[in-house]
């Protein structure tokens, strides 16, 4: 098994590296740096935007390994290199090959969706591929960003044009960038929750330019807000007349505004959606897909409907009895 899930995270079986580790480990590959994918390892391989991001949220790492896309390394036995994975600024895929020539992509958090504050996302050539399932239903089809945030701005600006107070819900890192590029490139005045706007200044630094004013408790004419979903700032109480909308893939599902206290939810998502996700999984020419979070065993159910051998990362593989001469491995759970 090339890659097998423990305690702590994925790991690379036969090698000190993890994947994405949970918990602090003597070496682990971090694709990007919202907070459910970091840790304060001994030593960690990202790309340089990854790791000052990082830096910011949990301080200075111990031993840290800046690496370029498309440059190749070694790493003991292993050649190793990293490729965008189009999620957030700095995101990556990691292709490691080991000694007998079988190349394993991880791709982490992956959106193809173009972006304005991320690199675009490389398809992945390998024999093993570990794939994320966030969104690995067919229900999740997502419609063109650009249409999104047509009907954002529509929104923003009706609500203006009453006196009424827009506030975008999106997350720190990643899509509160994105819709405050959007925006402003729109025309429009951007003020930020100081956790928003700091890592936006980040992106300023790491060569995207933000446009935005860090809120300190009272919004300018014609501003519109952005906060994270959750933990909302005990400021927004006291700002009437207002209204909300959050920025998520789960606007697809009728609970999604509720759930995040949003009068409406718009379809968002820097995670590809299920056609991307099985367009990745044939284009990258895998022989294995090992699917990982989210609908990890409906995606893998999938794409084994469209011939591709396929399992979920908690499924194992048992070898059938030969029949016939051949010896055939498949999922130990039904299709």
């Amino acid at each position: 098994m090339p890659v097998e899930l423990r305690k702590g995270g994925l790991h690379v079986s036969g090698t000190p590296l993890w994947l994405d580790a949970r918990r602090k480990s003597e070496l682990s590959f971090v694709s990007h740096a919202h907070t459910d994918h970091i840790a304060r390892h001994e030593r960690v391989i990202a790309t340089a935007a990854t790791l000052r991001i990082m830096e910011h949220r949990l301080g200075e790492l111990p031993a840290k390994l800046p690496v370029p896309y498309h440059r190749p390394f070694k790493l003991g036995d292993l050649d190793v290199e990293l490729m965008p994975a189009g999620h957030v600024l700095g995101s990556a895929q990691i292709r490691v090959t080991r000694a007998d020539g079988h190349r394993i992509v991880y791709t982490g958090d992956i959106g193809f969706e173009p972006s304005a504050t991320a690199e675009p996302a490389s398809m992945p050539e390998c024999d093993t591929l570990v794939l994320e399932s966030t969104f690995g239903m067919p229900r999740f089809r997502f419609p063109p960003k650009e249409k999104v945030v047509d009907e954002v701005e529509q929104w923003a600006r009706r609500a203006l044009s009453r006196g009424v107070r827009p506030i975008l819900y999106a997350y720190s890192l990643g899509k509160g960038q994105e819709i405050i590029h959007q925006l402003h490139a729109r025309g429009l005045k951007i003020c930020a929750h100081p956790s928003i706007h700091d890592v936006s200044m980040l992106y300023s630094e790491l060569g995207v330019p933000m446009h935005v004013r860090r809120f300190e408790g009272e919004f300018d004419e014609g501003e519109i807000g952005v906060f994270p979903p959750f933990g909302r700032s005990p400021a927004l109480k006291n700002v009437h007349p207002k209204t909300t909308a959050v920025l998520t893939g789960w606007a697809l599902e009728p609970w999604a505004a509720r759930r995040y206290g949003a009068d409406i939810a718009f379809p968002m998502s820097d995670h590809a959606d299920f056609p991307a996700l099985m367009r990745c999984a044939k284009e990258s020419g895998a022989r294995e897909v090992i699917t990982v979070h989210g609908f990890a065993k409906e995606l893998a159910q999938a794409l084994q409907k469209e011939g591709v051998f396929a399992r979920a990362i908690t499924q194992t593989v048992q070898m059938e009895l030969p029949l016939s001469g051949d010896i055939r491995s498949q999922s130990e759970l039904p299709l």
